[in-house]
This record gives structure tokens, sequence and C-alpha cells, in this order.
């Protein structure tokens, strides 16, 4: 499907329900027989001790309702900026901009009785503006059920949101992920095991209709568990299958390192123009205690093709450990709000005396990680890439973070590298976040 028959209707259906919501609201308060409910609560003075109808805080404009409806308004601004250097002749420039926005969002949440509605687009992003564009119903107890375009569940690391990420830019094998698509998916929990699964067609920007049809399951549990839930042993699988189109398009998968700054892949597939299917099988696992967080993740990946030609199959994981210097680490959620993101973590929370506005010094975080990618299969010599990243977060108040990473490349043999004989292509980089998100 066209772009822009695919984003219009999504949009423009967003904005109609957004819109018929509130004439609802106003005629349960103000029409015959009305409760005094919904949009008229704004004129009504709370309740001693309750929140007000209308907050401005951290969270983003919130515009609360007697029924128990919810509007709130957020964002996030992330801007990078950076250097790094190749030890290849003839490799071209590393960075085309020293400094460049990477995400510019805005985000629009409306619960409304048994359902919720999200609306998020990035207007820094030219290809894929929409990001999670929705309609959940959550009026069957532990059950959520949600339909538009949003993350198939797959991959802790692509589940925890970009604002809670440690590194600046998630790990190789994230290149095997699917990420957002537009399909319909089921999500249950029973105390800390959960389960969503869901079929998807193509993202609504690019097209619903012209990526193959997929079906993702990803199943989780946390054996342990602490009261506050900072202190937990996760552990979970997920599985993809996706049958694809027999186009002139392709299938291409391909990772650059981990910074968003460095514009240009070291490993490349290509276009494998045969390919049938892609199926996907991840591995993950996760423990906190106290300060510290170990996680890893192992991606397979099998590409099926026409015509009874060989199996492709690629691979890519990374193990990763952080340390918070000098506050509470991240908690974890087992429920999610909406879509597939169940058993993740949240964010670092900065105490109101850790506030650099408070006179605080704000909180700091600390991250190792290694990761590896295999995109070389039979005929296919994408290339095999290692990073090693070292990080650091700071925290100087609430909503706000600034990244600073180091990353060490290393790929042998490497797609960009073809011309230079095959040898390997090692890259020193340096990249840097700030953050502001509400």
């Amino acid at each position: 499907m066209p772009l822009r028959t695919a984003r219009r209707p999504l949009v423009l259906a967003f904005v109609v329900a957004s819109g018929l919501a509130a004439p609802a609201l106003a005629a349960d308060a103000g029409g015959a027989g009305g409760s005094g409910a919904g949009l008229a609560a704004l004129d009504t003075a709370p309740p001693a001790g309750a929140q007000p109808p209308v907050t401005l805080d951290d969270k983003g404009i919130t515009a609360r309702f007697s029924d128990g409806s919810r509007l709130r308004i957020g964002g996030r601004l992330q801007a990078d900026f950076g250097t790094g250097r190749v030890q290849q002749r003839g490799f071209g420039t590393v960075f085309e901009d020293p400094a460049r926005i990477r995400r510019a969002w805005l985000e629009t949440y409306l619960s409304l009785k048994d359902f919720e509605f999200a609306f998020q687009y990035d207007f820094n992003e030219r290809r894929v503006p929409i990001s999670d564009a929705i309609v959940a119903y959550k009026g069957i107890k532990d059950v959520i059920i949600t339909h538009g375009n949003f993350k198939e569940p797959f991959s802790l690391d692509q589940l925890i949101s970009d604002n809670n990420t440690v590194f600046t830019e998630r790990s190789l094998a994230d290149a095997f992920a699917p990420a957002r698509n537009f399909g319909s998916a089921i999500g249950t929990h029973a105390g800390t095991l959960t389960m969503v699964t869901g079929v998807f067609g193509g993202n609504v920007n690019t097209g619903i209709g012209n990526q193959g049809i997929a079906s993702t399951t990803r199943v989780t549990t946390a054996p342990w568990l602490s009261e506050d839930r900072k202190e937990v042993l996760h552990l979970g699988v997920a599985g993809s299958f996706r049958s694809l189109p027999q186009d002139s398009s392709g299938l291409t998968l391909s990772s650059r390192s981990e910074a968003f700054l460095f514009d240009r892949p070291l490993v490349n597939t290509r276009a494998v123009r045969d390919a049938e299917s892609i199926s996907r099988v991840g591995f993950e696992a996760a423990w906190q205690h106290g300060p510290f967080r170990l996680q890893a993740e192992y991606i397979l990946t099998e590409v099926g093709r026409f015509g009874g030609a060989p199996t492709l199959r690629f691979q890519g994981g990374y193990v990763q450990a952080t340390a918070v210097l000098n506050g509470q680490n991240r908690t974890y959620r087992v429920a999610a709000p909406y879509g597939s993101e169940f058993g993740v973590f949240g964010g670092i929370e900065v105490a109101e005396n850790q506030r650099v506005s408070r006179g605080g010094a704000g909180v700091f975080e600390t991250s190792l990680r290694y990761s590896a990618i295999d995109l070389e299969s039979r005929s296919v010599r994408g290339g095999i890439e290692h990073d090693f990243t070292a990080g650091v977060n700071w925290y100087p108040d609430r909503n706000i973070r600034f990244v600073f990473d180091y990353v060490r490349s290393h790929s042998s043999p490497s797609a960009e590298a073809l011309g230079f004989g095959r040898r390997t292509v090692d890259a020193d980089i340096f990249i840097g976040r700030a953050q502001l998100y509400w």
C-alpha cells in the first residue's frame, strides 16, 4: 500500500475517535439525564486532597475527568552529538554531521473507560514518522487487546522504551527485531507470567499490505521479584514467522555501529531477492539486584527461499551490565498499558533531594556491553561485527538525561570492506545524547 494511502486513514481514524470522545463526555455531563461527568468536570472543584482536573508536570499535560477518563499529552526530544574514526583507507566520512536530532516526538494518550487510544508522531523522521497508533480494549481482567501500529512482541531490548534504554542505541542484534508493524495482539498476565501473541502486516508508514503476514509470540516469567519490583530475575522466549511476498524488493538485513550518527552499515546482506519467509527465535534473561543489572539476549534468524534454495541462517546477541552509583535501580513492569510491552524495565527515578534544581547532583549510571552479529550464510556474505560499548548516564533532574558512550567496532569481513580486499574494518566512536522527555 502506498504511503499516502496507508498513513492518512489511520491518522484520520485516530483524530475522529478522539473528537467523538469529547462530545460524548460533554453529553454525559450536560445532556438530558446526564450524570454531570465528563468534560464539565474541568469546571468542578475537586474534592479535598484530590488532584486538580488539569496538571502540568513531569508526565506532560494531563486532563482528568470525574468518570475516570484521562487525556495526556507528552513528548520526547533527543539530540545526538559525537565524533569518530575508521581505521581503513578509502572508507570515507565517518559522520556526515557532528550533531543531529535523533527523535522529536509528540505523544497523545486517551483513556476512556475500558479503552485506551495512543498516537505518537516523530517530526524528525521522514520515512516512518508514525510510531504507535492504536486502540486497545482493557475491559477483560488481566487481558489487553490491541489493534493498530505498535511493536511486535519480540526482544526485551526492543520493547524497552528508547527513553529508558541504557545506551544511545540498541545492540547489533536489534537488526533481527521486527519492531513496529500494523496488526492485532492479545496480551495477558497471571502473577509474573506474561504472554502476548499477535498477527501483523507491514508498517503503517511504508505499506500495511506489501510486507507479508507475520505471527509473533512472546512469553516471559519472573520467578523472583521483590515487593518493590526493584530486584528481579527475568526470563523470556519469543518466536516470529513472517511470509514474504515474491516481488523485486527482496529482504535486506543490516546493522551499523551502535551510534545514530554513524550512517554507513559495516555489515549488510544486500537484498536477498528470493526470500520467501523469515523466522526468528529469541531468548532473553535479566537479573537485577541492588544497584546492579545483567541482561542478555540471543536471536537466531532463518530466511526461507523460493525455488527450494537452501535456507540462510543468521544470528546475533549481546550481554550488558549496568550499575546505578547513587540511586535506586529501575522498576520492573509486568503488565503493559497497551500493546506488547509486558515484562520490561522502566527508567531511572531521581529522588527529590537528588535533583540539581533542589541542590542535588543527580543520579549516575555506568554501563558495559558486548554485542555481535553474524550475517554470513552460504552465498550471502554480509559480514560479522563485534561491538564493545562503555557508557555513562547522568540524570540531573526528572525527565532529563545525558548519555555518553564509547563504541569500539570490529567487522571482519564486512560488506563495506569488499572493495578493500575483504580486510577488517575497525571504528572508534564517541557519541553523546541530550534527552528531554515528558
